[in-house]
């Protein structure tokens, strides 16, 4: 990471994770996805049919094989970006794959101002450099457009960073507000996601971050 994107504040070992192995060889034997219950993919769901634009060109960050988009949802365009090609090609809604380990290469293959949205579900605790890639998705975002960041308290703790397991729920949602904050995003918006009412089979809490791409 660069001088630039170095977080302030942060301890040096705070986003180092206890397996180095590269995500493309850790993930080859075990699939990419979330570890949410039924319960808790529901209600990211019922997030997204709220704050996901309608058409346009849409990006799930560190995708796997489910994006939890609403099936009635319609878009020009949905990318997927993540470590595992059998994954991406066993995702159903996505229009462009993309192989990429953030955590090698942060810089995102996308134009300036080109996406509507990006969404991030239950990626954000595997980020070793999370202040540049959100800097990315702020580039590639058009003016206004919404990021969706999303998590549960289930997370492959070999992987997740120091920091993240260190902190309690409440804290991880305040750590990502503040990365997506001196990232440039604005207007953030907190809180818990709840499936529907009728909907009892689920565990998980969770919790979700949405910040915008300044108009100006």
């Amino acid at each position: 990471m660069s001088a630039t994107q170095e977080p302030e504040g942060f301890h040096p070992a705070a986003f180092t994770r206890a397996n180095n192995e590269p995500d493309t060889i850790f993930y080859a034997q075990r699939m990419p996805d979330s570890l949410m219950d039924m319960g808790a993919r529901t209600a990211v769901t019922a997030l997204y049919q709220t704050s996901l634009p309608v058409g346009g060109r849409v990006l799930d960050l560190m995708a796997g094989s489910l994006s939890h988009y609403p099936e009635e949802a319609r878009f020009e365009a949905v990318a997927g970006l993540g470590v595992s090609k059998a994954a991406l090609d066993a995702n159903p809604v996505l229009t462009e794959r993309i192989v990429q380990d953030l955590n090698e290469t942060p810089v995102l293959p996308f134009e300036d101002d080109s996406l509507d949205a990006v969404t991030l579900c239950d990626g954000i605790a595997y980020l070793t450099h999370p202040l540049e890639v959100l800097t990315e998705v702020v580039r590639v975002l058009k003016p206004g457009s919404p990021l969706i960041v999303t998590f549960s308290d289930q997370f492959y703790r070999q992987k997740a960073v120091a920091m993240w397991q260190a902190l309690e729920p409440e804290d991880r949602v305040r750590l990502v507000s503040v990365l997506l904050s001196r990232a440039g995003l604005i207007e953030l918006d907190t809180g818990e996601v709840v499936p529907p009412e009728d909907l009892t089979a689920w565990r998980d809490t969770v919790r979700a971050v949405i910040g915008r791409k300044s108009r100006t």
